[in-house]
């Protein structure tokens, strides 16, 4: 007789396996887009990174791409400190500073590209 295993936890997997391959997927098209501006735009100077970045498209893609590395981690020190973090109330407290960090930088990252100069 077959039996059916009841799985035990919070289910994330199929959504934390999705979104490690969508954000993953997402930085490495930044990267090719930073790596095909420098292999086109040789020496770039301040000026030239400051156009890059003055233009709104550019601004929001690396938003994007950030926001993604921020998701992306997150899942990752989730999943470890769902794994190694036994006692509930340190892993809460863990996952907490993660959180407020990862927030923190988003906010940072708001602030460096819409930021006044």
């Amino acid at each position: 007789m077959v039996t059916r295993r009841e799985s035990i936890g919070a289910h994330y997997g199929l959504s934390d396996w999705l979104m490690q391959r969508i954000t993953g997927v997402v930085i490495t098209l930044y990267v090719l887009l930073l790596l095909g501006i420098l292999l086109f735009k040789p020496g770039m100077d301040l000026q030239g990174w400051s156009e890059l970045f003055g233009r709104t498209a550019f601004r929001l893609v690396t938003f994007a791409a950030l926001v993604s590395v921020f998701l992306h981690a997150w899942v990752g020190m989730r999943n470890i400190l769902m794994d190694y973090a036994k006692p509930t109330s340190v892993r809460l407290a863990l996952q907490t500073i993660v959180i407020c960090a990862l927030i923190a930088y988003s906010g940072w990252t708001i602030q460096v590209l819409w930021g006044g100069t």
